[in-house]
């Protein structure tokens, strides 16, 4: 038999599926008696079964036969372990045990890899979407920590991931669209409020921060809280939809809520949303415009992180009154009280359209008929000005 390449299992050089010694042992041959049949010696079937050396295809062939099943029941490639390094953002969730496998979604960034715990998504989104790989034995590595990820898909699939960040979950209705249309690029939407998702876009953390911050002095959505945070003109700015904000309350609105100046009501407790979201900038402009002061708000204080968990809040008659979007509003069956209309954007660094291999699909995607189709037929959504690139600098 032709000398082989020594298997290293350790280093990865070669990964072999070797079945041969409980192929033969089922059988009921000896080492001797394969050899025999084969037409090889016994010392060559006891290096090949101990993985010192591969069997030539002749041999490999020889010994199928004699067991009388395929090749590919002897022998086959495995699946190489592929390792990965990356940063970690956000803090990795408390485990039984220090060997347990904590889920974790990886992006590349620029030329960053980027690595986030899939429980970061939320309690249901953390079921429904895969990971792209596991760590293990680093429980308490903090934010900001270079980890290791064992993948479970294969790099090209990881590369072509987009990640966004902002607290419109329409953003992976977008990704369900782009795979059917263009390829099997995954969108990710990491919920945060507007200004938290700018500031991770600003980090090099994400792809995309898509954020709704009005601004009542120019009647404008967004632009002016942008031109203020970001330098230079290295970004797009391209508008997903036009939804409505405003009071989500139960059936009926048993409270009759229909200003701001009814939170301050004794019977009334609210949910709020994070200090920088568009939901929380909306109720602070609206209560300083109408004279109430915070501390007169029950449940000012009780903060939440998504429109949706507002919605379950008021839902689950743990408040009664929250500002989200009409679509939250419809999908828990509550009744919308409309405060205004504002625009929900997308921004990009340009250098990231060029060279991420996806990521103007995803803009070429929101455009389509299809998808903005689907997002109307949620409740609350305008897509007449969806794909619009507005102008960061004033010309």
């Amino acid at each position: 038999m032709r000398k082989r390449k020594q298997v290293n299992r350790h280093n990865n050089i070669v990964q072999f599926s070797n079945h041969l010694k409980p192929v033969r042992t089922k059988q009921g041959f000896s080492q001797g008696e394969l050899a025999r049949r084969a037409g090889i010696t016994r010392q060559a079937v006891s290096s090949i079964e101990s993985n010192l050396y591969l069997p030539t295809t002749a041999v490999a062939l020889r010994l199928a036969s004699v067991l009388a099943c395929r090749v590919e029941d002897l022998f086959s490639l495995a699946q190489a372990e592929e390792i990965l390094e990356g940063t970690l953002i956000g803090r990795l969730p408390h485990t039984e045990t220090e060997t347990q496998s904590i889920r974790v979604k990886v992006s590349t960034i620029g030329k960053r890899t980027i690595v986030r715990p899939v429980a970061d998504l939320g309690e249901q989104l953390s079921f429904a979407v895969p990971a792209d790989g596991y760590i293990t034995g680093t429980p308490h590595q903090p934010s900001g920590a270079m980890v290791r990820v064992k993948l479970s898909r294969d790099r090209q699939a990881i590369q072509q991931e987009i990640s966004v960040a902002g607290c419109d979950p329409a953003i992976f209705l977008a990704g369900e669209h782009l795979r059917r249309q263009k390829d099997r690029t995954t969108v990710v939407g990491w919920p945060m409020g507007s200004m938290s998702a700018l500031q991770a876009l600003q980090r090099g953390e994400v792809h995309v921060a898509g954020l709704h911050l009005f601004d009542p002095t120019t009647g404008e959505s967004n632009l002016p809280f942008l031109r203020r945070s970001l330098k230079g003109s290295g970004y797009e700015v391209v508008t997903f939809a036009t939804w409505e904000e405003g009071f989500l309350v139960r059936r009926g609105n048993p409270l009759s809520i229909r200003t701001v100046a009814d939170l301050a009501e004794p019977t009334v407790t609210m949910i709020n949303r994070e200090e920088g979201s568009g939901a929380r900038l909306l109720l602070d402009q609206r209560l300083r415009a109408s004279g109430v002061e915070p501390t007169h708000v029950q449940g000012y204080d009780r903060i939440v992180s998504s429109h949706f968990e507002v919605a379950r809040a008021i839902a689950e008659r743990q408040a009664d009154v929250g500002i989200g979007i009409r679509s939250a509003a419809q999908l828990f069956g509550l009744d919308f009280v409309p405060l205004q209309t504002a625009r929900y954007d997308l921004v990009v660094p340009k250098p990231y359209l060029q060279s991420h291999p996806t990521l103007a699909h995803l803009f070429e995607t929101i455009v389509s008929g299809p998808f903005r189709n689907e997002i109307e037929a949620l409740g609350g959504y305008d897509t007449s000005e969806t794909g619009k690139v507005r102008a960061l600098r004033v010309a």
